[in-house]
């Protein structure tokens, strides 16, 4: 049976709940005190996955928010996928032994590649790669360096692995116009490999057109929060 789920983001930063525009540091469009709160306003109002990112880790290079990635963990009963500055195979092991059911790397799915399929081999299913494109090419170190790799590249990477993607339009993230379904199509269609799409969701047709792709789910953040978007409504469309 084929899974598609509805990904509410719970995106941290200096210890607040964001939504960022095009994943500026700068550019605030939400912040909330709680994070821990609103993970369980989201599984209290139905969600049955989360998507956590720690921001002040993936601009700083290093994981800030583990005890807050760990408490929501305790809370609720949720599946979770967390990332963000994640860059030694330690703090992987360490948010998987937490409890954690897939850990995304992105930054160290490029500079490390052994590593990851080494992770990827003792953990299946469990290690989600973020691949992050700005105008076609894969970014890195908080979106903040270009690499010669296209998405369609890095899914080739790890196409032998039991691994999943995170697609990340950055062209469109955060400014609720719409998601680049062509794009998305391209690497649905480019790889075995489950992914899940986030960037740009503004209504219920993005997100229609995004499950007819055969993505296995979307990660909704500045929809949700502005009220643009109902979870409840969209819930309707998942299939798990």
């Amino acid at each position: 049976m084929s899974t598609f789920r509805i990904i509410p983001a719970v995106d941290l930063k200096d210890g607040r709940c964001v939504q960022l525009q095009q994943g500026k540091e700068d550019a605030v469009l939400v912040s909330l005190e709680n994070p821990v709160e609103i993970a369980e306003m989201w599984v209290g109002r139905g969600a049955r996955a989360l998507h956590i990112i720690d921001l002040s880790g993936a601009f700083g290079g290093r994981l800030k928010h583990e005890d807050t990635i760990v408490e929501i963990r305790k809370k609720v009963k949720a599946e979770i996928q967390a990332g963000g500055g994640i860059r030694s195979g330690d703090i992987v092991e360490r948010l998987i032994s937490s409890g954690i059911d897939r850990v995304i790397v992105g930054t160290m799915a490029i500079e490390n590649e052994e590593k990851v399929k080494e992770l990827a081999s003792t953990y299946p299913g469990r290690i989600m790669i973020a691949v992050d494109s700005r105008r076609d090419k894969v970014v890195v170190k908080g979106w903040k360096e270009e690499t010669p790799f296209t998405p369609v590249d890095v899914a080739k990477i790890y196409e032998d692995c039991d691994v999943s993607l995170l697609y990340t339009n950055v062209d469109v993230e955060g400014l609720m116009r719409g998601a680049a379904i062509r794009k998305i199509r391209q690497i649905v269609e480019s790889t075995s490999l489950p992914v899940c799409v986030a960037g740009g969701i503004a209504t219920r047709n993005d997100v229609e057109e995004i499950k007819r792709t055969g993505a296995a789910g979307v990660v909704i953040g500045s929809a949700l929060y502005t009220g643009k978007l109902s979870l409840e409504e969209l819930l309707e469309l998942e299939e798990f």
